[in-house]
């Protein structure tokens, strides 16, 4: 086997609030190698988007380190690229000059960057509206626009914190679809948070489950089935079958989470 490009090893976190410390993150490891698809899902509260976050370099763990081909690393990275759920765009530049937003930065000349811009418009699907913006499309385009800037960047690893997650179903299976094959044309190593099973199943080589806060990886479920994901994979009883081994292991956590938020309801009202 080869050397995983991203090793998380013993990450922990803990937040103060008004009502005393919450540990929201158990110390938690994860390997991802090179070209590999691996899904993140769990119940709200478990630590998810905390993780994300600390990977990304938004947010310091209290314990634990990040890894990038097996060198640690602290706060934001160059070989990280993160998509969010939040819409991302900005308002004032067309699709082009959104995604060319990166190597700006860089300081790429003018017509360099749009060359280069101009070949992710392509891979997500949106040529024909490079000039566009954000406000004339719809909001899956937005994300592919958000997810074509990151990709401009070149980022040897993918953090997407559920970034269907505002779109109707329809959208989303077809945005899933993209990203496959976009993912695997580029060969990207991604980390993929979403609460959707069916999207993990479709998406994934392999599914982590986390439990309920302090999230902690409570299974593994590798996803043994062909690709390309296509519709009679997508319908048969194998892919059912992955459905049903998840949600086995998140519904127990995710009654937790209920009771909790019902307990912490009840607490605020008595209070």
């Amino acid at each position: 086997m080869t050397q995983p490009i991203l090793q998380v090893e013993g990450v922990a976190k803990r937040f103060e609030t008004g009502s005393g410390a919450v540990e929201a993150l158990a110390e938690t490891s994860i390997e991802v190698r090179q070209g590999e698809f691996v899904a993140v899902i769990g119940p709200s509260g478990c630590g998810k988007s905390t993780l994300f976050n600390i990977i990304g370099g938004l947010e310091s763990a209290d314990r634990g380190r990040v890894l990038v081909d097996g060198k640690p690393i602290q706060g934001s990275h160059k070989d990280i690229g993160m998509v969010f759920q939040e819409e991302s765009t900005f308002p004032w530049r067309t699709v082009l000059e959104n995604v060319a937003f990166p190597l700006e930065v860089a300081g790429l000349g003018k017509r360099e960057r749009e060359e280069k811009a101009m070949r992710f418009v392509r891979i997500v699907g949106l040529d024909g509206f490079e000039r566009r913006y954000p406000s004339e499309l719809s909001g899956g385009m937005r994300q592919r626009t958000a997810l074509a800037r990151t990709l401009c960047a070149e980022p040897r690893i993918l953090l997407m914190d559920e970034p269907f997650a505002a779109l109707d179903e329809q959208t989303r299976m077809l945005l899933g679809e993209k990203l496959i094959d976009i993912c695997q044309s580029l060969k990207q190593t991604t980390l993929f948070i979403t609460h959707n099973l069916s999207e993990a199943v479709q998406l994934s080589d392999r599914v982590l489950v986390m439990s309920f806060r302090p999230g902690r990886i409570k299974r593994t479920v590798e996803i043994a089935l062909p690709r390309p994901r296509s519709t009679s994979v997508i319908a048969s009883e194998s892919f059912a079958a992955y459905l049903g081994i998840i949600w086995e292991e998140l519904k127990i956590e995710a009654a937790r989470g209920m009771l909790a938020a019902e307990t912490e309801r009840r607490g605020a009202t008595a209070s």
